[in-house]
């Protein structure tokens, strides 16, 4: 069993002081004040088992689920080269751009590691993630810390400096990305190649036996800080939660983004489908059904999809900070009063949901006490917020409810401090600090993992909201469908006017046709904003799996090489998420048959027909299976989820090699079609179309189950001059006319003119050659 510590850091010589309060305050209250929300590693979790196979255990201070330790292993064990040994052997030479960007990245280490030998700090290593406290995928830039320590932009990664040592992790699509950005001080772990270690492995390799690794709570799920603790256990290390200040914060200091205030709105019935009291009456008979008094939601888009509530805090996503706990009878949602408009406020009181002011929350002493000692907006904005959470739920503990928690996505901050306010209530000492005791190996309650203490305190399970929103209704259905058409639309116009372009010899740059696309869509009715950065790849560019041109370092958009563009939209009624690949010249036999292949596993996948309870990674090999006839493959998923007029990425399915995730695909959920494949510094191919799940009337139903196949969303040409007919089979063939001539039927009507033109030749039969 691996030791656990916390410690509360006084005031650093950057912040104002702040008052010592009980464990069950201070851990959210210090933390409210400089803004740390928080991630689940994403890296740690993708090759461990399903949560549903994971043995829980509950412990008395700090009751951090337990799983399987990995083994630390290390003999033979391949270590990834640095990014400056790699330009090295690659005879890349480094701009004084770059230069200036390594002396700047090895200032930030070097005051990073002098916080590490501060007294109330002293820690041998530090754990910096990318997410924040609601495991968002786009965050907030106030909340970038690991992009801000590292240089590395990408939107997956895990950062872990030691006193001498520093490493970043990240996966398959981000690799020739993190090549590029990440200075000479920093070493590259690809993390699902062959020989990497994981995180809590290289620590067991490089740090002496019992030393001190320090993560910020708020940064980590409570399954993955429970999963790293066990895992450097093997070494004696020791788990440090730093409380007090995120040290990435400050070595940021000032220079620090400010938190987003955008306003929230109503997203109207028409949109949603389900109005707010039905979905909460859902939610409480799932707390009836699981015997819970409550849930606490943390997950942004969650909360959106279940008060009907859109905002636009986070670049992409129509979601605003917040935090919601449900009750039998009430529901309260945590959130800056000044993001409420009249008309949402009327919104929520409508629908019996409680807007708590800030200074209604804590008493009247702790909060003059608070405000005198916080002047500065954004520190009060979050402070407030994050205490407010907290007392509410050291109230449901006081009272003894049993509480619902997503261990997966609610952060180990929240979690430990609700356990925390368990253990005072049962030993009827009101200021004991759990944190001042040594655990027990032998305190640990078996069996029912809802019980702690021998008291039932809470249960740990996904959350209800999850599912339910990955199964769209109809209204939300029928409005995928019309946003579709209209981007559809947007798309055939784009690609008129790029193709002319090109044929012109206009120079045109990556970033100057992302920023065109940007125009088209901007015209069509209910456009909001991108879903994503668009990914703008020409060439070697395009091999970069998630590449997001600069104008500083873009290329321009020629007619000798492949051309990847990945990009989508937020409307009022439907998210997009699309991606074609083309060439305006002579493409290569080999760009060809490379890009044939991808289309085959993209028909297998869309005309596939599976049972229900199907999970999605069953699918996965449909759509490489051409690619692998030829010894070539692609180092990302097949499909993600997507949400109605919410974010882009959405669980909990998804079709992908990780056998991990084990959701069924069900009826009324959306997913992406997108294999691909990529030749490093050549080019890159992907395919993407986002499909509906549906039920299929077929003339069996072995065992008195229901199939299921797709239905396509995506009504885009796919370039006909970049197919090698001869290596189709005739149904291959069928599928693309067929899906051709469907483009036209449905997205002519919105063209007219050259436009229109276009997509009359872009959508003519294929010869059966």
């Amino acid at each position: 069993m691996g030791r656990f510590c916390l410690i509360s850091l006084p005031p650093s010589p950057t912040t104002s002081s702040f008052p010592t309060y009980s464990l069950g305050c201070s851990l959210m209250a210090i933390e409210a004040a400089r803004l740390s929300p928080s991630i689940a590693a994403a890296a740690f979790l993708a090759s461990r088992p399903p949560l549903a196979l994971r043995p829980f255990s509950l412990r008395r201070r700090f009751p951090l689920l337990r799983v399987l330790a990995n083994s630390s292993g290390g003999d033979g064990r391949v270590v990834a080269l640095s990014s400056s040994e790699l330009r090295k052997r690659r005879g890349l030479s480094s701009s004084s751009g770059a230069a200036d960007s390594a002396s700047d990245g090895d200032e930030k280490l070097r005051s990073l590691r002098r916080l590490f030998a501060r007294p109330d700090v002293a820690i041998d290593a530090y754990i910096v993630p990318s997410q924040d406290a609601h495991q968002s995928e786009f965050i907030a830039e106030c909340f970038t810390r690991r992009a801000y320590l590292t240089g590395f932009t990408g939107s997956a990664g895990t950062a872990v400096v030691t006193k001498n040592k520093a490493a970043l992790w990240t996966d398959g699509r981000y690799f020739l990305q993190a090549e590029k950005e990440l200075s000479h001080h920093w070493t590259l772990m690809r993390s699902g190649n062959h020989g990497v270690p994981t995180t809590s492995e290289w620590l067991n390799d490089v740090l002496p036996s019992g030393c001190r690794v320090g993560i910020d709570p708020f940064l980590f799920s409570f399954d993955a800080a429970e999963e790293l603790k066990d895992s450097i256990a093997n070494k004696n290390h020791e788990l440090v939660l730093v409380q007090g200040m995120n040290l990435v914060d400050e070595i940021w200091g000032d220079a620090r983004p400010n938190p987003p205030k955008e306003p929230t709105r109503v997203h109207d019935i028409k949109y949603a489908g389900i109005d707010v009291p039905s979905k909460l009456s859902f939610i409480r008979s799932q707390l009836a059904e699981n015997g819970c008094d409550a849930v606490v939601i943390s997950m942004l888009d969650e909360v959106a999809w279940l008060l009907n509530m859109r905002g636009s805090d986070v670049p992409h996503s129509p979601v605003f900070y917040s935090y919601l706990i449900v009750e039998v009878s009430t529901a309260t949602l945590f959130v800056d009063n000044s993001k409420v408009s009249k008309d949402v406020l009327e919104h929520l009181e409508q629908a019996g949901v409680k807007l708590k002011p800030y200074e209604a929350i804590i008493s009247e002493v702790e909060r003059k006490k608070i405000l005198r000692q916080f002047n500065r907006e954004n520190i009060i904005f979050a402070m407030l917020l994050l205490i407010k959470t907290l007392i509410a739920l050291s109230r449901l503990a006081e009272k003894g409810a049993k509480l619902w928690l997503d261990s997966s996505s609610v952060n180990a901050a929240i979690i430990t401090a609700f356990k925390s306010s368990c253990d005072m209530k049962k030993k009827g000492k009101a200021g004991e600090e759990v944190g001042e005791k040594e655990a027990s190996s032998n305190d640990r309650i078996t069996g029912d993992p809802s019980v702690h203490n021998g008291v039932i305190s809470a249960v740990y399970n996904v959350s209800p909201v999850a599912l339910a929103k990955s199964v769209k209704n109809d209204a939300e259905i029928e409005g995928m469908k019309n946003s579709h058409l209209r981007d559809a639309a947007a798309l055939a116009e784009f690609w008129c006017w790029l193709e002319e372009e090109i044929c012109k010899s206009v120079p045109l740059t990556e970033v100057q046709i992302a920023e065109k696309l940007l125009e088209f869509r901007q015209k069509q009715d209910g456009f909001i904003e991108t879903s994503f950065d668009t990914i703008s790849g020409y060439g070697a560019n395009g091999a970069i799996i998630h590449y997001r041109p600069t104008p500083e370092s873009c290329s321009s958009v020629g007619s000798d090489n492949l051309f990847l563009l990945d990009s989508g939209a937020q409307y009022i009624d439907g998210t997009t998420d699309i991606t074609r690949t083309v060439h305006f010249g002579e493409a290569s036999p080999r760009q060809k048959e490379c890009f044939t292949r991808v289309l085959q596993g993209h028909i297998a996948l869309d005309q596939a027909v599976f049972p229900e309870r199907t999970p999605g990674f069953v699918l996965d090999v449909l759509a490489r299976s051409s690619l692998w006839k030829i010894g070539l493959d692609y180092r990302h998923g097949t499909g993600h989820g997507v949400g109605a007029a919410l974010n882009v990425h959405e669980g909990p399915q998804s079709i992908s090699y990780r056998y991990g995730n084990l959701t069924a695909l069900q009826k009324g959920m959306i997913v992406s079609n997108e294999p691909g494949y990529y030749e490093d510094n050549s080019f890159g191919i992907r395919i993407e179309n986002l499909l509906l799940v549906k039920e299929l009337n077929l003339a069996n139903s072995f065992g008195g189950i229901s199939y299921l196949g797709f239905e396509k969303l995506t009504f885009v040409p796919i370039q006909s001059k970049l197919i090698e007919s001869s290596l189709m089979s005739p149904s291959e063939i069928n599928w693309v006319n067929d899906y051709h001539e469907e483009v036209w039927e449905k997205v002519s009507p919105l063209l007219s003119g050259h436009s229109r033109d276009w997509l009359w030749k872009n959508t003519r039969p294929l010869l059966d050659v």
